[in-house]
């Protein structure tokens, strides 16, 4: 018992010692401020990012107040940045903003976080294989659309403005088509009235996409499939007089209604679309009310009251 502590012991100092004198050799000969600083700054140059995130860590435990602090700490955003390590740059940005609001630099830090999120919202896939970004998952491009906003709000003639802006537009028609591949999802699937809030939400709230068109189309169309005649017709109205060329409508401005839903079949899924079929003919809905109000239907007396002698027996009394 008495060996097996001594050896525990042993192993533990010789794994300390071990830890200190690879730590001591990591900056060794490092001494002063400007030295961590300069070392960082090499080793990024040279793309070394993951020992330039060391070292830039290290100047700001070593001198938190010094005056590389504030530079160590924005170029370890960009080191965290280039390393892929994107959750730590908008961690490393937050705490910059947080710890110095006054600094000429700052915009730098809002800026760089708004990177992260739309370098994150590319996806790790996307780098490999053609995907469309309008499918997945848009919380990232959400975060980074508000970011730049922030950015522009706080600090409009930063030297970051003009490239957030033309990110934003981006961001804000791959949101639009998002919202329109899910609106079609849901029409297809004859859920109307998602399809419908789905819709209106890309008319309001992204009025100067081209997708904004779309939306007011699935606007129509979800009216007409509900039998909201009157509203469809409102809609319709809207969509010729501000998109009169949308395919959505022919040559003489009538609204072209689809008459089947995309709909695959087991076999075209299993074949990734060499075999089996695409479409299913079944109609989407009756395009207007089934029963108008002279209709001989709606004009029927109610039925009568059932007796309670004929509900005990079924019916086969009255």
């Amino acid at each position: 018992m008495r060996i097996l502590i001594l050896m525990t012991l042993f192993l533990t100092l010789v794994s300390c010692s071990i830890f200190n004198g690879d730590e001591r050799d990591e900056f060794e000969g490092l001494t002063t401020e400007e030295q961590f600083y300069v070392t960082a700054q090499r080793q990024l140059n040279a793309r070394n990012y993951r020992a330039a995130i060391s070292t830039y860590q290290a100047l700001e435990s070593r001198f938190p107040f010094g005056r590389y602090a504030a530079q160590g700490q924005l170029e370890l955003i960009y080191a965290y940045f280039n390393n892929l390590d994107l959750e730590s740059a908008r961690t490393a940005a937050d705490r910059f903003i947080r710890l110095n609001p006054d600094n000429p630099s700052v915009d730098y830090a809002y800026y760089m976080k708004g990177m992260a999120s739309f370098a994150e919202d590319s996806g790790f896939m996307s780098r490999f294989l053609p995907t469309d970004p309008a499918r997945r998952d848009p919380g990232r491009a959400r975060d980074a659309f508000a970011e730049f906003s922030m950015l522009l709000a706080l600090y409009p003639d930063s030297d970051y403005a003009a490239d957030a802006r033309a990110r934003m537009i981006y961001l804000r028609n791959l949101l639009a088509t998002y919202e329109i591949h899910v609106a079609t999802y849901y029409l297809e699937r004859r859920a109307y009235v998602a399809a419908l809030n789905r819709g209106r939400y890309v008319v309001e709230n992204f009025q100067g996409s081209p997708l904004a068109a779309n939306g007011m189309a699935i606007m129509v169309e979800s009216y007409l499939r509900m039998g909201l005649d009157d509203l469809a017709g409102t809609s319709l109205a809207l969509l010729k007089q501000n998109f009169p060329d949308h395919p959505s409508l022919d040559g003489n401005g009538n609204f072209i209604v689809r008459s089947d839903v995309t709909n695959p079949s087991l076999l075209y899924t299993a074949s990734f679309g060499l075999l089996g079929d695409n479409v299913d003919n079944t109609p989407l809905a009756p395009t207007t009310r089934p029963f108008q109000p002279d209709s001989p239907v709606m004009n029927e007396p109610p039925p009568t009251e059932r007796s309670l002698f004929s509900i005990l027996t079924f019916g086969i009394f009255d």
